[in-house]
C-alpha cells in the first residue's frame, strides 16, 4: 500500500466518523446547549484517544511534546472552530452552514502553500475548486431562497469564522504531524475543548434524558475516532492533496439523511456528486501518474 493511499484511506475514514458525529449533534441541536455538546463531544473523545495511545504503547510517554506552543495554537483554533460550527447551526439551515464550511479546504490549500511551502499542483487546485463547484451546484438552489436578516447574517459570520479557524487548525495539524504523536495532537485538542465546554456549565445546561446522554456519548466517541484518523492522514499525505477528499463527507451525509430522516437527494445532488468524484479521481490519479513519471526519469 502506497503512502498516499494510506493518507487518502485514513481521510475518507475520518469523513465517515465525522458524519456520524454531525448526525448525533443534529439530533441534539434543538435540545442541548452548544457548550454542553462541546463538553460531551470532547470528554468522551478522550476514551478512544487514550485507547489508541495504549494500543500503540505510547501512553503516557506519547503525550510528551517538544512543541507546546504549536499545540496551544492548534487547540485554540480548533476549539473556537468547534464552538462556531455548532453555534452556526442554530442560525443557519444545515445546507447554508455546510457550503460556507467547505471554504475551509480551499483556505487550507492557500495557507499550506504560503506557510508550509507545499507545492500546490494544478491537479490539486483543480480537485479542490471542482469539488467546491460541486458544493455550489448542490447548495445554491436552496441557498438562493434564504431570507437575509440579522439572525441569518449572524449565522453566516459564525460559519465563516469556523471555516477560517478550521483552515488555520489544519495547517497546525500538518506541521505537528511531522514530528508529534498523532494521538497526542488529538488528545490535547479534546482535553482543551473539554475544559472549554465545562466552563459553560453555569449557562443553563440541560439535564439529558437517557437517549440524549447516549447520543452525547456517541458524539464524543465518533469524534475521537475521526480525529485520530484525520491526524494520521496528514502524516502520510499533504493538506493540499487531501482537501478534495473532504467533500466525500457530503455523500455520507446524504446517505444518513435517506436512512434516518427519509430525505432523498434531488437531481442537483447527482451533478454535485459527479463533480466531487471527478475531483477526487483527478487528484489521486494525476499525482500518482506524476510520481511514476518522475521515478522513470
Amino acid at each position: 500500500m502506497s503512502i498516499d493511499f494510506k493518507g487518502i484511506s485514513l481521510r475518507v475514514g475520518a469523513s465517515f466518523f465525522f458524519t456520524l458525529m454531525v448526525l448525533f449533534i443534529k439530533w441534539l441541536s434543538d435540545e442541548i446547549p452548544v457548550g454542553q455538546v462541546v463538553f460531551f463531544r470532547s470528554a468522551f473523545a478522550l476514551i478512544p484517544l487514550v485507547l489508541f495511545l495504549v494500543w500503540t504503547r505510547e501512553f503516557p510517554l506519547g503525550l510528551k511534546t517538544r512543541r507546546p506552543g504549536s499545540h496551544v495554537a492548534r487547540c485554540i483554533l480548533g476549539c473556537l472552530a468547534m464552538f462556531a460550527s455548532f453555534a452556526s447551526l442554530k442560525y443557519l439551515p444545515l445546507s447554508h452552514a455546510s457550503i460556507i464550511g467547505y471554504m475551509a479546504p480551499v483556505l487550507a490549500v492557500v495557507l499550506a502553500g504560503i506557510l508550509l511551502k507545499e507545492s500546490v499542483s494544478g491537479a490539486r487546485w483543480f480537485g479542490v475548486l471542482f469539488g467546491f463547484l460541486g458544493m455550489l451546484v448542490l447548495i445554491l438552489p436552496t441557498a438562493s431562497s434564504a431570507d437575509v436578516d440579522t439572525t441569518y447574517l449572524t449565522g453566516v459570520a459564525l460559519a465563516m469564522a469556523m471555516a477560517i479557524l478550521t483552515a488555520g487548525a489544519k495547517i497546525q495539524i500538518r506541521s505537528l504531524a511531522l514530528t508529534e504523536n498523532a494521538g497526542a495532537i488529538a488528545f490535547y485538542f479534546a482535553l482543551t475543548c473539554t475544559m472549554a465546554g465545562l466552563a459553560t456549565l453555569p449557562f443553563d445546561w440541560t439535564p439529558p434524558s437517557g437517549q440524549q446522554l447516549g447520543l452525547l456519548i456517541c458524539t464524543g466517541i465518533s469524534g475521537g475516532i475521526a480525529h485520530i484518523l484525520m491526524t494520521l492522514s496528514y502524516r502520510y499525505s499533504e493538506i493540499s492533496k487531501l482537501a478534495a477528499f473532504e467533500y466525500l463527507s457530503l455523500i455520507f451525509a446524504v446517505i444518513a439523511d435517506a436512512l434516518f430522516f427519509n430525505i432523498l437527494p434531488e437531481s442537483a445532488f447527482y451533478a454535485a456528486a459527479a463533480c466531487i468524484i471527478c475531483a477526487t479521481l483527478v487528484v489521486a490519479l494525476k499525482d500518482q501518474t506524476g510520481k511514476v513519471q518522475a521515478a522513470v526519469r
